[in-house]
Formats: C-alpha cells, sequence, structure tokens
C-alpha cells in the first residue's frame, strides 16, 4: 500500500439544491456531494481555505482519501470533479466518489531510484536527470503500491530509463501507452564543453587532399 492514505474531513450538510449551495458558501464552506457504492448520495461541505490549500498542492483529483464524517463510517474516496467559478477559478462545488477495493483508479506513484552509488556514470561524474518523479498508473483501490522502483546500477553516461525497462508493481500499467523517459545520465558540463570544443576543432582542420587541392586550384588561377 502507499503509506498511509490521507483523511479528508468534511462536515454533512442539510438541504440541496442552488439556495442550499448559496447559503453554505456565505458560511466560507464550499459545497460537494458524496455519491457511488450503492449508497444514497451524501451532502457535504468542507472549509474553503482547506479545499483551496489542497488544490494548490496538487494531485487532489488523482489522491485517495479516507473521508471522514461525523456519524458515518470511513470510506475511501477519490475526487472526480470540482467546479470552479468562471469568473474568480475560485472552488464552488466538488463530488467525490467512494471506491469498493477492486475500483481501479489513476493515481500517480512515487519514483524510488536505487544503485546511484554504483553507477558507472555517475561514478565517473554523470549528472543524474531526473524526468518523472513519479508516475501515473491505473491501480486497484485496494492494492495501492507504496511506490515504483527504478534500479540505476549499470547506467553509464548516455543512458536513459524509460517505462518499459521499470518492472511496474502487479496489477498495475500506465496511463500513458507511448514509452516515455523516467531519467537519464548525462554528461557532466565540463566535460561536455571539451568534447563541443574537440568536434568544433575536428571540423576545422583540413584534410591532406583539401590541402593539396587548394594549391593546385591557387596554381591554376595563376596561370
Amino acid at each position: 500500500m502507499a503509506g498511509e492514505i490521507p483523511d479528508l474531513h468534511v462536515q454533512e450538510r442539510t438541504g440541496t439544491g442552488k439556495g442550499a449551495a448559496r447559503a453554505v458558501r456565505r458560511e466560507h464552506m464550499v459545497p460537494g456531494i458524496v455519491f457511488g457504492g450503492d449508497v444514497d448520495p451524501l451532502p457535504v461541505k468542507i472549509p474553503f481555505n482547506v479545499l483551496l490549500k489542497k488544490l494548490k498542492d496538487g494531485r487532489f483529483k488523482s489522491t485517495l482519501f479516507n473521508l471522514k464524517v461525523d456519524g458515518h463510517d470511513d470510506v475511501r474516496v477519490i475526487c472526480r470533479d470540482v467546479q470552479r467559478d468562471i469568473v474568480k477559478d475560485l472552488p464552488t462545488h466538488f463530488d467525490l466518489m467512494r471506491l469498493r477495493r477492486n475500483t481501479k483508479i489513476n493515481l500517480f506513484i512515487p519514483v524510488e531510484f536505487v544503485g546511484e552509488e554504483d553507477a558507472p556514470g555517475i561514478r565517473r561524474g554523470g549528472v543524474l536527470t531526473v524526468i518523472r518523479g513519479e508516475i501515473e498508473l491505473i491501480v486497484t483501490a485496494g492494492e495501492i503500491p507504496e511506490k515504483v522502483t527504478v534500479d540505476l546500477s549499470a547506467l553509464d553516461i548516455g543512458d536513459t530509463v524509460t517505462i518499459s525497462q521499470v518492472d511496474l508493481p502487479a496489477g498495475t500499467k500506465p496511463t500513458i501507452d507511448r514509452d516515455f523517459v523516467i531519467c537519464n545520465v548525462s554528461a557532466p558540463s565540463a566535460l561536455q564543453a571539451e568534447e563541443d570544443e574537440d568536434e568544433a576543432e575536428a571540423d576545422e582542420v583540413p584534410t591532406v587532399g583539401e590541402e593539396e587541392g587548394g594549391e593546385e586550384a591557387a596554381e591554376g588561377t595563376e596561370e
């Protein structure tokens, strides 16, 4: 499991419809609804500042939460939508969906890089560049992996690691079909600069044939 599933505290609210929603917003709260799971929808609300912070933190719509509502059993949910004001772009309503253990969902799973100290490219001064510190995977709600492990121990300068080279946790698959890059090892800037200079000098030095051809061309011009 991906560590401890974070709690999401909300309050049950009474009344539905536009009038009730406006009353909730006047309390500096954001109205919402919890649906799914063969249970009646549950109207809820959350403090505006709390929801706004979670949205700014990112991944709110792809994070699995343990929903806590006074008087109700805890249930796992994921956000399916956040409606926003078309002018101010601030949240005005949110939808949460209850999940069963066998429900398939998309979640961002953190990547753990191991073997960096053994990688020949890094030991020679190469620089590890992480393209994706998280990978969005299709997972089962009841079997969420804690992490995706990427072994760097065999990487040399110029090598890359793509998703097809990684052993993903059982029962998961990427949401992206193409073979995307996760990380690479590049040459240190000083070494890269030296290589660029060497290539430039090699381009500027004429070959023996070119020198002779140049002299013959010059003599032909004088005649």
